[in-house]
Formats: C-alpha cells, sequence, structure tokens
C-alpha cells in the first residue's frame, strides 16, 4: 500500500492574490536595470505558481500591470509588454505537465493585437485543464472594473431584462472579471507598501492581508509558504463572532 503525504498545511485560501511589488527596487540595490527586475519578477511567478498548485490554491490572481501603470517610462513600458510573450515561452511546458490553467482579466483595448492574440490563444489552450488556475491581471484597475459592470446593470436595466429591485451583490458580481471565481480569501503584498493600489476592491471584502518587506524576485517558496501559514492559523469570522 502506497503511503500518501501528509499535506504541507491543513488549510490553503481558495482564491490566493498577490500583488507583485518590488521588482524594480529590488534591480536598482543590485545595480540593474528595472526591466532586468522584471525579468526575474516574471520567473518567480512561473516558480509560486507550481508551488501554489502542490498546495491545492484553486485560483491565484496576481497583479501583473495597473490602469495607471501606463505613466511609467515609456521604456519600462515597452519592455512590461513584453513580457507576456516570454512568460508563456517559460511556462509552457510546466504548466500543461501541472494541469495549471491561465486566465486574464483587465482591459484589452488598449494592448496590441499580438498581445490581445497570445492572451487568448492562452485561455483557449489551456481552459480544460483542472489544476490551479492562475488569473494574470493586466492593465486592470479595480475601480475601472466596477465602473464597466455598473454599466453593464444599468444597461440591462434600460432594456428591461432586469428589473431595478432585482439587483444585490450577486447581480454586479456576475459582471465583474473574476465572475467565476470565489472572492479573494488572502492577499499577499510584497515590497513592504500597506496599500491596496486598486486591486480586486470589491473581492477583498472579507480577505485577510499580509505584508512583507521581501521584494517579489525575491518571494521564494520558504517566504511564501510562511505567508501561508500565518493563513492557516488565523481564524475568519466574516463581520460575525467566534463561535
Amino acid at each position: 500500500m502506497i503511503k500518501r503525504k501528509k499535506p504541507l498545511l491543513n488549510r490553503v485560501p481558495r482564491h490566493l492574490a498577490i500583488i507583485l511589488d518590488g521588482n524594480g527596487r529590488w534591480a536598482k540595490k543590485r545595480g540593474l536595470a528595472r526591466t532586468e527586475g522584471h525579468k526575474k519578477g516574471a520567473m518567480n511567478l512561473k516558480n509560486i505558481a507550481l508551488f501554489a498548485n502542490e498546495l491545492g490554491i484553486e485560483v491565484m490572481s496576481v497583479y501583473a500591470f495597473s490602469t495607471e501603470n501606463w505613466s511609467r517610462p515609456q521604456e519600462e513600458v515597452d519592455y512590461l509588454m513584453k513580457l507576456p510573450k516570454l512568460f508563456e515561452e517559460q511556462f509552457r511546458d510546466s504548466f500543461k505537465d501541472n494541469s495549471i490553467r491561465v486566465a486574464f482579466s483587465g482591459r484589452r483595448d488598449r494592448l496590441s493585437k499580438a498581445n490581445v492574440d497570445l492572451l487568448e490563444r492562452i485561455e483557449k489552450d489551456t481552459a480544460s485543464r483542472d489544476g490551479m488556475t492562475l488569473n494574470i491581471c493586466l492593465d486592470y484597475g479595480s475601480k475601472d472594473e466596477i465602473i464597466r459592470a455598473v454599466k453593464e446593470v444599468v444597461k440591462e436595466v434600460q432594456e428591461n431584462k432586469l428589473p431595478l429591485d432585482a439587483i444585490h451583490e450577486e447581480t454586479l458580481g456576475k459582471h465583474l472579471y473574476t465572475s467565476e471565481f470565489p472572492d479573494v480569501d488572502y492577499l499577499i503584498r510584497t515590497s513592504g507598501e500597506l496599500r491596496l493600489s486598486n486591486f480586486l476592491l470589491w473581492q477583498v471584502a472579507y480577505a485577510e492581508f499580509y505584508f512583507t518587506k521581501t521584494p517579489w524576485p525575491a518571494f521564494g517558496r520558504t517566504k511564501f509558504l510562511r505567508a501561508l501559514i500565518s493563513y492557516a492559523k488565523r481564524q475568519r469570522r466574516f463581520g460575525g463572532l467566534k463561535g
């Protein structure tokens, strides 16, 4: 009889969100170009995604590029727009071997046609996989997402497809990019900042938070596991009292 390994943790979040912060600062500290930090961060994302899949996390949403990041220096933006192709080349085989699905949340009207085609192809090619879903938030902003969702709901009301008194939390939730996923259970932000920066504001309403000074490129498996151990020890009440 084969003895199965005991799970590393007795409880993990169904939906984990990570703000991948500190790539540029990590590079600057080492005398490297900011682009080198983003490249290192992309490779770390692959490693952490594989580990999260092993641990049984169902969805991992990561903040890769915000709606505000377009204001960064053009050279940096141009490099960041090359990362989807680089990342796909790096993760394709290992993600296939581990049945990891990839989805993308965010606007696509400001991306190049090449990137839009790439995102759509990746989503189509990985759609049937039954492992973890890696949800990459690209050109994403939570306020922008909520406004878009509200407009869609208003349109349904105007077209008499939805009664006004039928609008509930679930109604708006169905129009968010993350409509197929459960709400976020746990949010991790690296590199020492203590804010959400317009990331998944609706979805993190009752999430637990974890902030670390470690920049994303240096946030390896050991530090990631330490963050998840912290989550496993917490008592979630969702506004109620502990029984």
